[in-house]
């Protein structure tokens, strides 16, 4: 427990806090907008900004805000009535930012990102500066995943793991993700018998826990909310996990809900958003000699350890490697475009140098723009 209550310090005493809140937490059971809620958190997060923090504020509800003004009942299913409530939604929600963070004299700025945005080093980078410019005035930026233009193939679909991604971005001293539940539990905590989990240190704490589905106003459910926790701490990011409503203790480092312990690593900032804020836009299936060259040996992909191709993509996308099973075990920046790897498979990059040119003596992927996925480090 000394472990666990020093770490929670390291988010009492941080000066760059990620604060992540869900959909449930902020809004009424018909979809409206709950002020009062968006107030008592406001209340907590200025007290913090005030006594001089800088808080980044990731943000869900907009989908959700924009049921109400739509005549919607329920969260829509299709993707593209998803994004006219998130366009009618997003404004309600920045409004209602900017009006209660007033109420303290401060300011706040809307960013919205998609995965695509973090999947392009340029854009990520700009996003970047765009945070730490925003910290430095005093602004609290209220980030959300930008679901008017987001596709279905490459999208968060939660904020959970924006957030994870965001605090790495900003190198927060620690991460806060609030929900309607106060903590993880080792079962379903409307059931009797279900017993918090005050810390995990890792993978081997969480086995046979039950963490349940998607809610009924967001998307996320414990499951993205152990997945962005996760991310955040193999980048050296402590995460507190509690309901909405401990805010205030969670941000102070008392013990409340789950404290998330910080791996040793620190991934570079290219690994981690490769393996976490990109999705695979094609498929290179190895042979064996192939998936222990990149995987066990941490080496580039050659064209000669490559059977089959899918998807289409261009050079520069992140392709999935799969193994002979057909279950990605890697994932990487491609060299090439799809329509040109066919003819290149099976052949040393020696001999493709000699009959199609010196520029076909590059590998596939280079290894610096490969990242293991976690089942293969099983």
């Amino acid at each position: 427990m000394g472990g666990n209550q020093e770490g929670r310090s390291r988010i009492g005493s941080g000066r760059r806090l990620v604060v992540k809140v869900g959909s449930s937490s902020l809004t009424t059971p018909n979809g409206m907008i709950d002020v009062d809620r968006v107030d008592a958190l406001v209340d907590v997060l200025a007290a913090r900004t005030r006594a001089g923090t800088q808080l980044v504020l990731v943000s869900s509800g907009a989908i959700a805000a924009g049921l109400g003004p739509l005549g919607l009942r329920a969260r829509p299913k299709d993707l593209a009535t998803q994004q006219a409530a998130a366009s009618v939604g997003q404004g309600v929600l920045v409004a209602r930012y900017t009006s209660s963070f007033a109420r303290y004299g401060l300011r706040v700025g809307q960013v919205l990102l998609t995965a695509d945005d973090m999947m392009r080093r340029s854009h990520h980078r700009n996003a970047q500066r765009t945070l730490t410019k925003l910290l430095e005035l005093g602004i609290v930026p209220v980030v959300n995943e930008n679901d008017t233009v987001a596709t279905d193939e490459i999208r968060f679909g939660d904020n959970d793991r924006l957030a994870a991604l965001v605090a790495h971005l900003t190198h927060a001293d620690g991460m806060v993700l609030l929900s309607d539940v106060d903590a993880l539990y080792d079962g379903d905590p409307r059931r009797a018998g279900a017993t918090r989990i005050a810390e995990v240190r890792g993978p081997e704490d969480l086995e046979g826990v039950e963490l349940g589905t998607s809610g009924r106003v967001g998307t996320g459910g414990m499951i993205t909310k152990v997945q962005a926790a996760r991310i955040a701490t193999g980048a050296g990011v402590p995460v507190v996990l509690t309901a909405a409503a401990h805010a205030a203790q969670a941000l102070a480092g008392a013990d409340v809900g789950t404290y998330f312990h910080p791996g040793g690593r620190h991934p570079g900032t290219r690994l981690l958003w490769l393996a976490h804020a990109t999705t695979g836009r094609g498929r290179l299936h190895l042979d064996e000699g192939a998936v222990e060259a990149v995987v066990a040996r941490r080496m580039s992909l050659l064209p000669a350890g490559v059977v089959k191709v899918e998807g289409d993509f261009a050079e520069g996308d992140p392709v999935d490697l799969c193994g002979p099973e057909g279950v990605p075990v890697a994932r990487g920046l491609v060299n090439y475009d799809a329509a040109e790897i066919p003819e290149l498979l099976g052949r040393s990059t020696r001999e493709l140098a000699s009959t199609l040119g010196p520029e076909y003596e590059r590998e596939l992927i280079h290894r610096d723009d490969i990242v293991i996925l976690e089942p293969a480090r099983a």
